[in-house]
């Protein structure tokens, strides 16, 4: 299996790095205490020792940190992976593949002593999406990446008398799992919601995941309209989303979201504040990879 051999740091930039052998991957930020985290979108630089392999085949003495790579990996090839590329690295930790290479302006010292380096052209560049710890022996691999649509249901909304903030909330949330292939905001409605969702039905998208409408007002018609598309209702979503919000707020009783599958599209009605989006979200996401591979057909069977 792919796995870290090594975790390396510097304090400053320039530096070849030091294996501390573990260390914490922080989101939007990059390799904790090293001087490259924080840099836009080359935030944590990946190597694969079979890449140092060819330099030491040409007599260098180098090995993991000496590229100033932060990660170093044994069995999978890097530089062939697509922009976009999600990582799964130890248990918890997701990188999205950003840039494979890099231009060398300034020749570094391995450079100037073999007159090659492997690091512009086989070493690879990601984003941290979802933070967690990171040692050697922790597994890599890629990981499965789905496709999201994102609706808002809002009168105000949709007239740009508010600014919608549960959506892009949304989004940000499913990063670590795929791409949002489109987001919109919708009237509350029901035909017009129903067209929307039946639109990206029509996409293929894997889930979508629609904010707002689901009280008990007579403009609140997003679980009528999921209703409308559905071929089938997953039950157990919507109970548990209430269930375990009811623990906040006696008012989660009182939304009316449902979860439904159409064609192989699953579909999630969420309340419309930011707050109880993050709140549901929470009690979906340790299910929603086996709810995504299961209903796109990518998944095996449950039992053994």
């Amino acid at each position: 299996m792919p796995e870290i051999i090594a975790v390396c740091t510097s304090p400053e930039k320039g530096q070849r790095k030091n294996n501390i052998g573990k260390s914490f991957l922080i989101k939007n930020k990059g390799l904790e205490n090293d001087a490259h985290a924080g840099h836009a979108h080359r935030q944590v630089s990946l190597l694969a020792v079979e890449s140092i392999n060819k330099m030491t085949a040409q007599g260098l003495d180098v090995g993991p940190g000496d590229f100033a790579e932060n990660l170093t990996t044994r069995g999978i090839e890097l530089f062939n992976l697509p922009i976009g590329t999600r990582l799964q690295v130890g248990p918890d930790a997701v990188l999205r593949v950003t840039q494979i290479g890099k231009e060398c302006h300034d020749r570094c010292a391995i450079y100037h002593q073999a007159g090659d380096c492997v690091m512009p052209r086989e070493g690879i560049f990601a984003e941290v999406l979802l933070e967690g710890k990171v040692k050697t022996g922790d597994s890599i691999k890629i990981k499965e990446s789905y496709s999201f649509g994102v609706i808002t249901a809002s009168d105000k909304g949709s007239s740009g008398e508010r600014i919608d903030e549960s959506g892009p909330a949304i989004s940000a949330i499913l990063l670590p799992w795929g791409d949002i292939i489109s987001q919109v905001i919708v009237p509350d409605n029901r035909s017009a919601l129903a067209k929307v969702m039946q639109e990206m039905v029509a996409q293929e998208v894997d889930a979508i995941f629609t904010t707002g409408g689901t009280g008990m007002s007579p403009r609140d018609v997003t679980p009528e309209a999921t209703l409308d598309v559905s071929d089938r209702l997953v039950p157990g979503i919507a109970e548990a989303i209430r269930r375990e919000t009811a623990k906040a707020t006696e008012k989660a009783m009182l939304s009316r979201g449902v979860a439904a599958i159409s064609g192989s599209t699953l579909i999630i009605n969420l309340p419309g504040s930011p707050k109880a989006v993050a709140e549901c979200m929470a009690v979906i996401l340790p299910v929603i990879e086996h709810a995504l591979e299961t209903v796109s057909g990518r998944g095996g069977e449950c039992a053994r």
